[in-house]
């Protein structure tokens, strides 16, 4: 059969008109092959339109997210490093991105970056997938924030309050209880109608097992959802961790329920996807960081807030800084991210002033959050703090001090005294208003600086057991009229002729 010319012409014609309708486009183009393979991660050609963050599905059962293009090739990060991936092997693209996934039903479990269980509790069971990079809600979404966030730790509800919204940086050094405070923090929202999401990032096995046991213990994992890339992890699923954490945190905020949401830490974070781009050959910046790592985790932080239509997300960041150096790259770029800081120093921690909050290196840029008892009972407490700080370091020199400069002395140690804590111990804000009221009326003056702290706490108890009815009335107004402080001077001075210990010499 002798094929003619002006028939090869109209065949290539329809094949060309096929493919501008995209019918011959789809199938070229939607199947790719493995050209080389490297350190959890491949290059893949052919697959021109893939997307960046776009979800591959390998051949041999692995999937991968693309994270670098290029004209020719795509680089791809591979989700499950137990599968193997070779070359040649066919990839396919899912049109899709990397979801996790959300429901009520993960409260009290323990599951990896990419949504597998690790708590040996059987499958996970949830409501849906949903894509852990979202559009961030907008200023007219946002509703200002002026609801406090109990920490039940009395320096930071005093000095450094944290409000339901807001995102405050824990910043220090190795070993200085950053992990505690908000360990602490979550295990005081017990009853309190805040579901918590703590993310551990490059952490080891075993400190995570014991803080998944004590969450047990006090009955905190089941208001709890534990996100865990540990240090053996790949550095995707380490750089995957916390996104998975916030959209976790997001559904229940999209139930109008306030979220408290621990990333631990964002140091590890930053040096996953640090990794992550010398792998792919980016060029290094400061401290070898990417020049991109601040949009790394603004993009991440600016999904916290509260939301006009009720609920909000708080965000509670940890990063690790050396040798107490807050202007090193990354703590810097979070300092600038975020709503204020909680600097916890060394020298306080070794010194036993624990929590070792440095309360002038300490702020929250959200003064309206603070309850108002709090408030009513602070207003002086960090200029006497920064006064004693000044006065000790003076003293040292051994120069003999005028009697007013003693007093200050005196009076700032019972301050340091009353503000330490107990690891795994928090207080209500009415404990903490009626501690604080009897360091503001000079109840502690006298005491002897080892017995200050149990005097507070036995006085905040004595008023709850013996007077219910003021310390329900300040519970109930979140504040302290002119009579209930009239009142509680009077039951301060009968708890003190009654209880207190004898006065120092």
């Amino acid at each position: 059969m002798e094929i003619k010319s002006a028939d090869l012409v109209s065949l290539f014609e329809k094949s060309l008109h096929e493919i501008e309708k995209g019918v011959q486009a789809e199938k070229m183009t939607e199947i790719g092959r493995v050209v080389q393979v490297g350190d959890a991660s491949c290059i893949v050609v052919g697959l021109t339109n893939a997307v960046y963050g776009e979800l591959l599905q390998f051949e041999g059962g692995n999937r991968g997210i693309v994270l670098d293009l290029k004209e020719q090739q795509c680089t791809v990060f591979l989700i499950d490093s137990q599968i193997p991936v070779v070359e040649q092997e066919i990839v396919r693209r899912t049109g899709g991105e990397f979801k996790a996934p959300v429901g009520r039903k993960l409260l009290g479990r323990v599951l990896d970056a990419v949504g597998n269980p690790i708590d040996s509790l059987g499958g996970l069971e949830y409501e849906k997938l949903v894509p852990i990079e979202v559009t961030v809600p907008g200023i007219v979404d946002r509703s200002p924030i002026n609801e406090s966030l109990e920490t039940g730790v009395t320096v930071i509800d005093a000095l450094v309050p944290v409000g339901r919204g807001q995102r405050e940086l824990i910043i220090g050094n190795r070993s200085t209880g950053k992990t505690a405070l908000a360990l602490d923090t979550i295990l005081h929202q017990k009853g309190k109608n805040v579901y918590c999401v703590y993310v551990s990032i490059g952490q080891r096995q075993a400190n995570l097992a014991r803080i998944v046991r004590m969450f047990e213990e006090h009955g905190a994992l089941e208001y709890t959802v534990v996100v865990s890339a540990d240090a053996s992890s790949s550095a995707l699923n380490r750089y995957l961790a916390p996104y998975v954490g916030t959209t976790i945190g997001e559904f229940f905020r999209s139930q109008r329920e306030d979220v408290l949401v621990v990333y631990d830490d964002l140091s590890n974070h930053a040096t996953a996807y640090r990794e992550i781009s010398l792998l792919m050959r980016r060029p290094p910046g400061r401290e070898a960081y990417p020049g991109d790592v601040f949009y790394l985790h603004s993009r991440l932080l600016e999904r916290a807030g509260k939301l006009a239509s009720g609920g909000s997300l708080t965000a509670l960041p940890i990063v690790q800084i050396q040798n107490d150096d807050i202007t090193a790259y990354i703590p810097t770029n979070l300092i600038s991210i975020t709503d204020g800081q909680i600097f916890l120093d060394t020298k306080l921690f070794n010194a036993g002033v624990r929590p070792a909050v440095n309360v002038e290196l300490s702020v929250s840029r959200v003064g309206s959050a603070q309850t108002r008892v709090i408030k009513q009972m602070t207003r002086a407490l960090r200029l006497e703090l920064a006064q004693y700080n000044e006065l000790l370091a003076f003293s040292q020199f051994g120069s003999e001090l005028d009697p007013i400069s003693q007093k200050r002395l005196a009076r700032g140690a019972v301050v340091v005294e009353l503000l330490k804590q107990p690891l795994h111990v928090t207080y209500t804000f009415v404990d903490e208003a009626l501690q604080l009221f009897l360091l503001r009326e000079n109840f502690l003056d006298a005491i002897p600086l080892t017995e200050v702290r149990q005097t507070a706490v036995r006085f905040a108890s004595y008023v709850k057991s013996v007077y219910p009815d003021i310390y329900g009335a300040i519970e109930l107004k979140g504040e302290m009229d002119v009579t209930a402080h009239t009142q509680l001077r009077q039951i301060a001075s009968e708890f003190m002729s009654a209880f207190a210990p004898a006065p120092a010499r």
